[in-house]
């Protein structure tokens, strides 16, 4: 047998055994989430706790001894309610762990098997305790595939990820495929790129690997900049091999010898642990000369990109990569036929790549059996906003915006995070970048081709929920706001255009806008569609036109009315006092910085409209709560 295949064996067999040899195991969610929140005090704690207790900790499994296994894991998806611990082989789930829980906890259930009530999952609304992740809706209502070992395994230790199978579709694919067959394969799944495009991976493969030149490169793209997605960061933090052994394959698929993984630098912990993992690639075999004796070499890099959010349009990362400024280049030619330094090069983003394994490992067949059939397999999603359940979540595609909100997500919330029963209003799908959905759309399938059939894209991922007290408006504004930001200013109509759909935006939130300015907006956004060049600008009016063709009312009340709906827009509000709360205690009328209000002492004051500005400095000093708005 190949030496190499069987030092890898020996590094499966040899963790198994040391892993059972250990009678419990604690992980501990060690995901930024949770980190933020403590839980490195936490594992700590667990480890003193345990060897205060009379048991063997073992922090590293060195060798086969009994005791108790203490490690960290990447993203348990579950983030509004870490820190996050699991007790196995039971599974037993606790929620907010905090380092004053964990002598309780080594008591109670890793010593004796009895469970810590107050710190088990409990329903919101059933008020079911829920012992283990499989008991909850929002875990068993996924299917995670992808995400499936994130949290599951210590993201840091290279023998865990192959004793789990890791690494053993990167040896078939260079010692029993050939490079066509390879290709071939992931077409046949159907597996479509992730980053948002959802152009067939194997296709783009084929096409480099039909190039021929000397040298060719692998790119993996994790420059994840969509406000409040997390996805691939979740994927890198947690398991970062599987990010790598898609990379192995993708360059045995098309002949490349080098490869970049280029990461946003505000993902230092994902930077850490690709670094690290990268490092025990290469220490094992897995990375360098003479992969599995196959002949072909791979070298990996990390490049950490400055935050550019066009940096995760292609051209513009290979620009960065090259060291000149993130700008987007014309295509064609595309980067599989001149990339990197004008060489062939494929670029996937860290999910697509870390689904090419599994890909290989199910075979093309049973990959399709789940998701739709132009869009199969599953796909991550950053969930947020007024939701009872927020975090990382998996699902197949084809699943329903209704199957996510009151399944995985749990319902509805009003602004205090209290549950609703109809509070359902939008949902912005894709980031920046992609477009508004409303309950006429929330038994749509998600999938590529659906969401572009109603002016919609799955993007990245971001999910953001808004409840029926969300203005649209503003909402539209936040994310042009963001993409005008980003823009990096090379073509004409982004660079000056998303400026003046911003301003045409203000004047609607501020009371500025006439009807005239609706119809120059949306013949303004048509234009920065038509003539931008790469996708940000291509896609950034996509927010202001889904909102504006799904909730045209609310424009037309905060231009036409001067009132905002929701009376969120505060330039639209006019704030009055009430007589019965006002005790005419002046304070209001010394704090107004224009002199707007008016009245005697010890009487009820009254606020002249037309000389307000909405600083709104009365209603945060007024003690009794007599300022309003209508």
């Amino acid at each position: 047998m190949n030496l190499m295949l069987t030092g890898l064996n020996k590094i499966k067999t040899d963790f198994i055994a040391r892993s059972q040899a250990a009678s419990r195991r604690v992980l501990v969610c060690a995901g930024t989430g949770c980190l933020v929140n403590g839980s490195l005090k936490v594992y700590e704690a667990f480890v003193q706790a345990i060897k205060d207790s009379g048991l063997n900790a073992i922090a590293e499994l060195k060798r086969e001894e009994e005791g108790v296994f203490v490690s960290r894991t990447g993203c348990q998806g579950f983030c509004q309610i870490g820190p996050l611990v699991t007790i196995e082989p039971e599974g037993i789930f606790y929620t907010r762990v905090k380092p004053l829980d964990v002598g309780e906890i080594v008591e109670k259930t890793v010593k004796n098997g009895d469970v810590v009530d107050r710190l088990l999952y409990v329903e919101p609304d059933s008020q079911r305790v829920c012992r283990t992740k499989d008991e909850i809706p929002f875990y068993r209502r996924q299917h995670r595939f992808v995400l499936a070992n994130c949290g599951a395994i210590d993201p840091e230790d290279i023998n865990e990820y192959i004793a789990a199978g890791g690494y053993q579709q990167a040896i078939r694919a260079h010692l029993e495929m050939t490079s066509e067959e390879i290709c071939e394969l992931v077409f046949a799944s159907g597996l479509r790129g992730r980053g948002g495009g959802g152009f067939p991976a194997g296709r783009k493969w084929d096409v480099a690997r039909r190039e021929v030149n000397e040298k060719k490169y692998v790119i993996c793209n994790g420059d994840e900049g969509d406000p409040g997605a997390f996805m691939d960061m979740g994927i890198m933090e947690g398991n970062p091999h599987s990010v790598i052994e898609g990379m192995t394959i993708a360059a045995r698929a098309i002949g490349a010898d080098e490869g970049y993984i280029y990461v946003r630098a505000e993902y230092p912990l994902a930077v850490k642990r690709l670094r690290k993992a990268i490092k025990d690639a290469y220490r094992v075999g897995l990375l360098g000369k003479d992969l599995f004796g196959s002949g072909h070499s791979f070298d990996l890099n990390i490049m950490e990109g400055a935050g550019a959010f066009v940096c995760g349009e292609e051209t513009a990362l290979i620009a960065s990569i090259e060291g000149k400024r993130g700008m987007p280049s014309p295509k064609p030619p595309f980067p599989s036929v001149s990339g990197l330094w004008g060489k062939p090069t494929i670029i996937n983003n860290v999910e697509t790549l870390s689904q090419v394994p599994l890909v290989l490992k199910m075979g093309p067949e049973g990959y399709r059996k789940v998701g739709t059939k132009d869009s199969p397999g599953t796909k991550t999603f950053a969930l947020t906003g007024h939701v009872a359940n927020s975090g990382l979540i998996e699902m197949p595609f084809g699943s329903t915006l209704r199957e996510i909100i009151y399944g995985v997500a749990g319902g509805m919330t009003s602004d205090t995070g209290t549950a609703v029963s109809d509070g359902f209003k939008a949902v912005q799908i894709g980031g920046p970048s992609g477009g508004c959905l409303t309950k006429d759309h929330l038994d749509l399938p998600i999938d590529f081709d659906s969401l572009k059939s109603v002016g919609a894209m799955v993007g990245s991922g971001g999910l953001v929920v808004m409840n029926k007290n969300t203005c649209m408006v503003s909402v539209a504004r936040f994310f042009m706001q963001f993409t005008q930001h980003e823009s990096c200013g090379k073509c004409v109509l982004c660079r000056e255009g998303t400026k003046q759909m911003l301003a045409l935006l203000d004047d609607i939130i501020e009371g500025r806008a006439t009807m005239e300015t609706l119809d120059l907006l949306e013949d303004l956004a048509a234009a920065v569609q038509k003539g931008s060049l790469c996708g940000l600008g291509k896609t950034a009016p996509n927010p202001v036109l889904s909102t504006m063709k799904h909730f045209r009312d609310e424009y037309i009340a905060h231009v036409r009315d001067k009132r905002c709906p929701t009376g969120k827009c505060k330039a639209l509000v006019k704030l009055v006092i009430d007589e019965e709360l006002c005790k005419g205690c002046t304070l209001c009328a010394a704090k107004c910085p224009v002199g707007a209000i008016s009245g005697e002492k010890g009487k009820p004051h009254r606020i002249d409209d037309k000389t307000c500005r909405k600083c709104y400095i009365c209603v945060e000093a007024c003690k009794f709560k007599a300022i309003k708005g209508e």
